[in-house]
């Protein structure tokens, strides 16, 4: 039973996609902030649609945290609801995403539209200079730069896998506050596979990292901050699961 309800919520996440790209598409020719209000309302969709046909609930917590203005937000990463959660979060976020994403249609258009952050996953330094470059430009239009310092989702057991060189390099270009963004979400959404598992996810915003932290410390202090809190929102989440008889 729960294989079929995952499956419909693959359809509903998809068919919503699609109504809301064509009705959006006006949006597209507005001020930016229209397009990102508009991503923010499919993200609502979608946490609706978990809540109705999977039996997952969620909860944003730590808004009080969030700075006005420019900062870096970096978030751990299960899962393609992690995507989302920045255009409720964040007033006008400019994400990292991979280039390819820009063929994809509905998103793809949007992604150029509100004007993110693609780069290519080769990782040369060429890369990593035009990356900043692009983020340097987002910044000083006071967004909000959306990172997932692992790179790519990770299954919730995983071993932590750090990659320095983007979140260092914005660091050290941006002078920024870094803006941890922890979260359970693997529990519920796998990185791979159509099953969805009933149970809460939950986001918790933590406490700014100051700006100008040198890189070994600012990634010593992001991992910390990151795991310490995302493992203790496992252990919430299966509690949850645990209670409602979930295995």
């Amino acid at each position: 039973m729960q294989m079929l309800r995952s499956y419909l919520f693959v359809a509903w996440l998809y068919v919503w996609m699609a109504i809301c790209g064509i009705l959006y598409v006006p949006t597209m020719f507005m001020p930016r902030v229209v397009t990102q209000r508009a991503i923010g309302l499919y993200a609502n969709i979608i946490r609706f649609g978990l809540k109705l046909i999977c039996g997952i609930d969620t909860e944003i917590r730590g808004r009080e945290h969030v700075p006005e203005g420019a900062y870096i937000y970096a978030g751990k990463h299960h899962c393609m609801l992690d995507v989302f959660i920045p255009f409720i979060v964040c007033r006008d976020p400019a994400i990292i995403l991979k280039r390819e994403l820009l063929m994809t249609p509905f998103l793809g258009w949007y992604a150029m539209s509100a004007k993110m952050i693609p780069i290519d996953r080769g990782g040369t330094s060429k890369t990593l200079k035009a990356m900043v470059d692009a983020a340097k430009d987002r910044a000083a239009k006071r967004r909000q730069i959306v990172i997932f310092p692992e790179g790519t989702r990770r299954p919730v057991d995983a071993p932590p896998e750090y990659q320095a060189a983007g979140i260092s390099a914005f660091n050290k270009a941006l002078n920024l506050p870094i803006l941890p963004v922890a979260t359970n979400a693997g529990l519920c959404w796998q990185p791979k596979g159509a099953r969805r598992t009933p149970g809460k996810i939950v986001y918790e915003i933590l406490p700014p990292i100051e700006a100008g932290l040198d890189r070994r410390t600012l990634m010593a202090r992001l991992e910390a901050d990151l795991e310490t809190a995302s493992n203790r929102l496992i252990e919430e989440g299966r509690a949850v699961q645990a209670a409602r008889g979930i295995k």
